[in-house]
């Protein structure tokens, strides 16, 4: 059998790098943590930073650091929840909801140009895999928890 690890680390590796060179928009440097923060923010409907720091898999004292640089560079609001204090929500300014959908095209055309090079049934097989590997992945985790 494969060594399974190595081949998820390249995986992992070259996503990253193909994230990482997209990032740079309007004269701002969006860091791949930043981009990943910006997505999920997009993703959801006024998510509290709880929520995206856990699906992150960000302590919550980091995920603070990283959303105060995302508000200086005025791509993400804060509100507070008014029932309780603690909790605040986050959404996207225009301006972060822009560079959001700009980092979103360029990584959608890397990802075209990387599957124009395989014929309909290696993308079909890929894209199955994947849904296969992030479903089981994320029994693993729900698993996990419930053992916790």
């Amino acid at each position: 059998m494969e060594d399974i690890r190595s081949l998820l680390q390249v995986l992992n590796r070259r996503y990253n790098l193909l994230q990482k060179k997209c990032c740079h928009i309007d004269g701002l440097d969006i860091s791949l943590v930043h981009s990943h923060i910006l997505y999920e923010i997009d993703k959801h409907t006024a998510p509290s930073m709880q929520q995206i720091a856990a699906l992150l898999g960000i302590d919550i004292t980091t995920f603070s650091r990283q959303i105060q640089t995302l508000l200086k560079m005025g791509l993400v609001k804060k509100s507070n929840n008014p029932a309780d204090k603690r909790i605040h929500f986050l959404s996207l300014t225009e301006k972060g909801k822009q560079i959001a959908d700009e980092i979103d095209t360029m990584i959608q055309e890397n990802l075209m140009q990387m599957f124009s090079s395989m014929n309909e049934f290696e993308r079909d097989t890929v894209i199955h895999s994947l849904k296969i590997l992030t479903r089981s992945m994320g029994q693993i985790k729900e698993n996990s928890k419930m053992m916790g």
